[in-house]
């Protein structure tokens, strides 16, 4: 998710969740790895202090990571941390070891379309069925751009393959994917209405460059772009059996428990599978000062964020986050496929960017990659005042009243919000209102109104108030400032209902739902059992990521089938086919 949210409500909300990471929610996770302080700064250079924050995967028995920093057209820094293989001792060497970047490919695709485009051979406004006529006719244009800034309502091919039973170490090419999309039936909304990040939309761009160019994808990216600007390790990888000398393995794991390798056997060009060195991205990243292929306009095509159909600027451009950092102008994108972590960061206005590539599962690129920003930027981030005499008041200023039992007791219970896949408890304990996350780590709620709340220990600005939903339930809605959060109380419902065996269709599977231990339980011959939580009649949700959201419908009160919705698919429909 890239929605904006004030630093404190971010970390507040995530301080035990598990979402996919992405900047502001990360950062909101951890304000240290953004704001990098050191008692020693004045006295380390800016290579001491890189070096500095990699010291720990800096260990000939440890995965590790290459860095490379660009400033002003030249490479200012280059280093290798850990082992690129843990069997045979092989380091991590920034100018030769080969990683798999995973999304930041994207941006190459993208280029790869503004390549054809530029020789006329294509338009961005194009719709997509004019090169991939068997792609549904979803009674919308699509076009390529919209596909590029997953703008184009088209389902994510990732949580279709899962939710169809695939695993993601199973061997997954283009022509997979290409035959769960043309057996969808809808779009998850209207293209151009809203920016949801979809990976089948640069699948799709990839069909087109090889169908308009008459060349594997692969084939044309490399003529293209890694022979002109001398990336000669670099390689958009569409068979996973192929070899590639000096390539990372990817592992999960750490020193004190030991490793394993976690398997990539994904063929699937386009949204991911680019490998690369961080010495040849840096030819990439100085590609953009000083074009040696494309040019200043194709460059800007690509830098440009698209309207929405509101008029309102999405987030993302073409194949890249668009966004603000201490007030200078940011391009970025991560990367995470097995085991491999990957971000490429790029300040065009300071011609500064910054790489990192790892094999390290838990190593949080990103965050890593903001802290070295800091480190060199320092100087040109536009400052701000960060005194404020109107600061929030804090609730050790306020002053709490007292409401009765019953009152406080009516809002217990489990609440559930929909938009994030957040799972929240409001507990009385010890006379006192508590909110509670994951692994029960609360924070005590202190009344300021017979239905609102204030949070121990923090401003008072943050607050939480609870409001009727219907006739039994409360909503309840997590407030910082003007930022808002809408939460709904689960409820108990008769699980016997929905037992039975449904269809999909568009994923030509199915799923049977049993009640065991009065729990309802979705089963898939491929998948683990995944437990469904009653959030009201009809509406339940899981913690697995990819069954998130599930909508009950029911033809003359009995329920006829389900929709479920994830990050990136919407009310995709199973039928029911038989009671259990």
């Amino acid at each position: 998710m890239r929605h904006i949210h004030s630093m404190l409500f971010a970390l507040f909300i995530l301080v035990s969740c598990s979402v996919p990471k992405s900047k502001v929610l990360a950062q909101g996770n951890d304000l240290q790895n953004i704001t990098y302080q050191t008692n020693n700064k004045q006295s380390l250079t800016n290579e001491e202090q890189v070096d500095e924050l990699f010291k720990n995967w800096n260990n000939p028995n440890s995965t590790g990571l290459v860095v490379a920093i660009v400033k002003d057209g030249k490479i200012v820094y280059q280093q290798g941390y850990g082992m690129a293989n843990l069997e045979y001792f092989i380091p991590n060497n920034p100018k030769s070891t080969v990683f798999e970047v995973a999304s930041v490919s994207k941006q190459f695709t993208s280029f790869c379309i503004l390549l054809l485009e530029k020789e006329g051979k294509l338009s961005l406004e194009d719709d997509i069925r004019k090169y991939i006529p068997e792609i549904p006719d979803f009674g919308y244009k699509i076009t390529l751009k919209q596909l590029a800034s997953h703008t184009s309502g088209i389902r994510d091919q990732w949580e279709l393959l899962k939710l169809a039973g695939w695993r993601m170490d199973d061997v997954i090419d283009n022509e997979h994917i290409f035959k769960l999309i043309k057996r969808q039936k809808e779009l998850n909304f209207i293209p151009g209405e809203k920016f949801s990040y979809s990976n089948t939309g640069h699948t799709l761009l990839a069909e087109v460059v090889s169908r308009v160019s008459g060349k594997t994808f692969s084939e044309f990216a490399k003529e293209q772009i890694f022979e002109p600007l001398g990336m000669k390790n670099t390689l958009f990888l569409d068979d996973f059996q192929m070899i590639v000398k000096n390539m990372a393995y990817s592992y999960n794991g750490d020193i004190d428990e030991g490793f394993k390798k976690s398997v990539l056997s994904i063929s699937n060009v386009g949204p991911t599978n680019l490998f690369t060195t961080a010495e040849d991205m840096t030819k990439w990243a100085l590609n953009f000062d000083q074009p040696i292929i494309g040019d200043a306009t194709l460059i800007s095509k690509l830098n440009e964020v698209p309207l929405l159909n509101n008029g309102e600027k999405s987030e993302y451009a073409l194949g890249q986050f668009s966004s603000i950092y201490k007030g200078l102008k940011v391009f970025e994108h991560s990367g995470s496929e097995a085991a491999y972590e990957s971000f490429f960061i790029r300040f065009p206005e300071q011609q500064f960017a910054v790489i990192i590539l790892s094999n390290d599962g838990a190593i949080w690129a990103e965050g890593k990659a903001y802290k070295i920003c800091d480190i060199y930027l320092d100087k040109e981030f536009i400052k701000t005042n960060t005194e404020n005499n109107n600061a929030p008041e804090s609730i050790e200023n306020s002053k709490p009243i007292r409401i009765d039992t019953k009152t406080q007791q009516q809002y217990v219970g489990n609440y559930w919000n929909e938009s994030e896949g957040l799972e929240r408890a409001i507990k009385f304990e010890n006379d006192t209102l508590r909110y509670v996350r994951q692994n029960n780590n609360f924070t005590n709620l202190l009344p300021i109104e017979k239905n609102k709340f204030v949070l121990q220990g923090l401003p008072s600005t943050i607050q939480i108030h609870f409001n009727k939903f219907d006739n039994k339930n409360y909503e309840m809605v997590f407030i910082d400032g003007e930022e808002k959060l809408s939460f709904v109380q689960m409820m108990d419902v008769a699980l016997k209902d929905y037992a039975g065996r449904y269809y999909s269709e568009e994923l030509d599977t199915y799923y049977t739902l049993s009640i065991e231990e009065n729990q309802l339980i979705a089963h898939h011959q491929r998948n683990k059992n995944i437990q469904l939580n009653p959030i009201t009649i009809d509406r339940f949700h899981s913690k697995t990521w990819f069954f998130k959201n599930i909508t009950f419908e029911r033809t003359n009160g009995l329920v006829s089938g389900f929709k479920i919705s994830n990050r990136g698919v919407e009310n995709l429909f199973f039928k029911k086919v038989n009671n259990e």
